[in-house]
């Protein structure tokens, strides 16, 4: 029974204002709404989207604030690898995965 329990509570810890996440074990995928407040809780820190400029977008996670580019690019932050998928003017899709 705890092995069904399992998937469900890894799924339930995931969480946020004004954002929609997909997680697994090691990883999330925010899409963090545009233009309002938007966070969320994930692999146990909180990952917040503080601005959008052109190509670059800044993250908020746990303690740390990252700019990374959109597309190919990653950065490491506070022990999290996270890359940015796409922007568009109402949403902003992030990846965030242990490091």
């Amino acid at each position: 029974m705890p092995l069904i329990l399992l998937p469900l509570a890894a799924v339930a810890a995931c969480g946020g204002e004004n954002s929609k996440t997909d997680c697994n074990v090691n990883s999330c995928t925010v899409t963090f709404d545009r233009g309002v407040d938007a966070n969320a809780s994930i692999l146990g820190v909180k990952a917040e989207l503080v601005k959008v400029e052109g190509e670059k977008v800044t993250l908020k996670v746990g303690d740390a604030t990252v700019t990374v580019p959109v597309g190919d690019g990653q950065q490491e932050v506070d022990g999290f690898d996270v890359s940015v998928q796409s922007v568009t003017k109402e949403k902003v899709v992030v990846k965030i995965s242990n490091g």
